[in-house]
């Protein structure tokens, strides 16, 4: 690890959410940190519009505040989420979800990507432990007990006592670590905007499992939502290719009037559907965070926080291991960090692709099943309760 490399105790690849959180919860350390972007700094700096809106759970609020991130979010950018409903086709009957008994916190609190993304990325700037390196990918690395070494498009070297990868779903830092990955392309692409409405939203979010279509109603300002077609891919191609006139018609009478007269409030964005699990979430001298890690599918809205939760065992761990003079790519640790991820996030990444199959098939037989489900969940409350107060934690 000598020689012309750039050393540095920790190398981050990906500055999205996850990555830019792990680097700054490392600050009260004095680690020296990489973030290595390949999107250039200017776009790091002024992040576009993407549609997505996050919902955020208490304890995921809680770390980016611990971060100094969440402040520094408009309060006109938080949309609290009282509850949530579960349609299901034609059907009137409907699943509800609201905070558990006696607690007046909503279920989440949306906030659109970016504005996640500004906020730690100012954070990461106004800190000097931390060196962004953007504009770069990474075309090589190699890793050992003694640490990683990475080859940027440019040809620098940098080379790290831990190499973490943070850089999407499909991470090429994954694939040059030797790493699998389950990969489920799901041949369905999720379209994404904004819509003014007639109908008040009482910042309730409703998922609509329609025949052929999932339709996702996420409460903003009053008067507007966020509204998520899910659709066969070759669909939602032809559907985002529309005018502005033609799209909003085709969204109102998918819609069945539910949200009464809507009109367009921002851009439009396409996304393709993946899930993935990573055989492993560490490597000598390498581990995996965020997508990178654990892809969920959408439809629970929790694979943001699983990321930042997964970012916090880490840092928390390499934290403990400054404080006591041990080494930060200890293999002990990253398999501690593992350990505890894969324990918390099993069981929601498993029942989430169950839910999926149950609610995407259109077998008869799939109609009638999940028909029971939504009404056998309604009639335990325990069921109800336990799922709200999962999703609040």
């Amino acid at each position: 690890m000598a020689g012309s490399h750039e050393t540095f105790d920790i190398v981050v690849i990906g500055a999205g959410p996850v990555g830019l959180s792990f680097a700054a919860s490392l600050a009260r350390s004095q680690l020296k940190v990489a973030v290595v972007e390949q999107q250039p700094l200017e776009r790091l700096a002024n992040p576009a519009f993407d549609g997505r809106e996050i919902a955020l759970t208490n304890a995921s609020i809680a770390i980016l505040r611990e971060l100094g991130a969440w402040d520094a979010i408009p309060a006109s950018d938080k949309s609290p989420l009282q509850g949530a409903r579960v349609l299901n086709g034609s059907s009137p009957f409907t699943l509800r979800f609201d905070s558990p008994s006696r607690s007046r916190e909503p279920l989440g609190i949306l906030v659109p990507n970016c504005r996640i993304r500004d906020a730690l990325f100012k954070i990461i700037r106004l800190q000097d432990h931390a060196q962004l390196l953007c504009g770069h990918a990474v075309v090589h690395a190699t890793n050992s007990h003694e640490g990683a070494v990475i080859t940027l498009s440019d040809g620098r070297q940098l080379a790290a006592r831990l190499l973490v990868a943070a850089d999407s779903r499909l991470s090429a830092t994954r694939d040059l670590l030797g790493i699998g990955a389950d990969i489920n392309q799901l041949g369905k692409s999720m379209l994404i905007c904004r819509v003014r409405h007639e109908r008040l939203h009482h910042q309730i979010a409703v998922e609509w499992f329609d025949h052929h279509q999932t339709i996702a109603m996420l409460p903003l300002t009053q008067g507007v939502s966020s509204l998520l077609l899910t659709l066969p891919s070759n669909q939602a191609d032809k559907l985002i290719a529309f005018d502005d006139d033609l799209f909003l018609k085709e969204l109102t009478d998918r819609c069945r009037g539910r949200l009464g007269k809507m009109s367009l409030a921002s851009t439009r964005h396409s996304y393709a559907l993946v899930t993935t699990w990573a055989h492993k979430f560490c490597a000598p001298s390498a581990a995996l965070v965020g997508d990178a890690a654990i892809g969920m599918h959408p439809v629970t809205a929790h694979g943001f926080n699983i990321g930042i939760s997964g970012q916090k065992q880490l840092s928390n761990g390499i934290l403990t291991a400054c404080r006591d003079r041990r080494d930060i790519g200890d293999p002990d640790l990253l398999h501690k960090y593992e350990s505890c991820l894969r324990l918390s996030a099993a069981p929601l990444y498993h029942a989430t692709n169950i839910l999926i199959g149950l609610y995407s098939g259109e077998h008869p037989a799939a109609r009638v099943a999940r028909h029971v489900g939504l009404r056998f969940a309604q009639y335990l409350p325990f069921v109800r309760h336990g799922i709200s107060a999962m999703l609040t934690r």
